[in-house]
């Protein structure tokens, strides 16, 4: 596919929603939508670091899926961790860096491990910067920078008239990186559900009627292109 270099997204960001959607239409095991959400994943990343794409984010686990099902999220913890494990070296082959969105500390020891030991086999490579959000909420994600920003006002590091927009998003887990350009989220449904809320205020949303097992790399290509024909205005006329 060729693309307008001049008007290409740098960061996309995706809601991976219908894994569980697709396993029951098929009548199938919830853990086998999200072990097939997981193969779409790696295509797609994959796609994405071909094609030049400098950003992607997708949205693995929120603080607020920790709600499902215990079997649920117990076999859906072991999958990612599985993955981590063999996805790190794929990653590091492919020049795909890998970093981490959301409150990692809290998960379990296996998980972490599993995740540091991905962020430091990838850490320098140069292809796309893969943010997997892992136990992330935006709202939570806000909460944590205001408190640390009001802590070093405290101190007296900072003071209240210093505070910017550009202070809080040093504060967040995406500091250094640029807003996504463009938020798409799978399977019909059309909210944020607490995804980048900081983040997302500009981005271009594309709302996809297919499940996120059925994701390919043409409707990646086909929501570039999309993005491309739209004029972005940021509050301006």
């Amino acid at each position: 596919m060729s693309f307008d270099k001049e008007s290409m997204p740098k960061h996309i960001a995706i809601i991976m929603d219908g894994n569980r959607r697709w396993a029951r239409a098929k009548g199938i095991p919830i853990n086998m939508g999200h072990k097939e959400g997981a193969k779409t994943l790696e295509k797609v990343v994959r796609y994405a670091n071909k094609i030049g794409l400098e950003y992607i984010t997708v949205y693995a686990f929120s603080t607020e899926n920790w709600k499902r099902a215990e079997d649920e999220v117990s076999a859906l913890m072991f999958l990612m961790q599985s993955y981590l494990d063999d996805y790190s070296k794929r990653a590091d082959t492919e020049n795909i860096k890998v970093q981490f969105l959301g409150d990692i500390e809290a998960l379990s020891d296996k998980m972490k491990k599993s995740i540091y030991k991905c962020i430091e086999r990838t850490k320098n490579n140069t292809g796309v910067v893969f943010n997997i959000a892992l136990n992330y909420g935006g709202r939570a994600e806000i909460i944590e920078a205001v408190k640390n920003i009001a802590q070093e006002v405290k101190e007296d590091k900072l003071k209240p008239e210093d505070i910017t927009e550009q202070l809080i998003s040093n504060k967040l887990y995406t500091a250094g990186q640029p807003d996504p350009d463009l938020l798409i989220r799978t399977s019909g449904e059309l909210r944020l559900s607490n995804f980048l809320p900081w983040q997302s205020v500009y981005s271009e949303f594309l709302f996809v009627e297919k499940n996120w097992p059925d994701f390919n790399e043409q409707d990646l290509d086909n929501a570039i292109l999309e993005y491309q024909k739209r004029t972005r205005k940021f509050g301006a006329n």
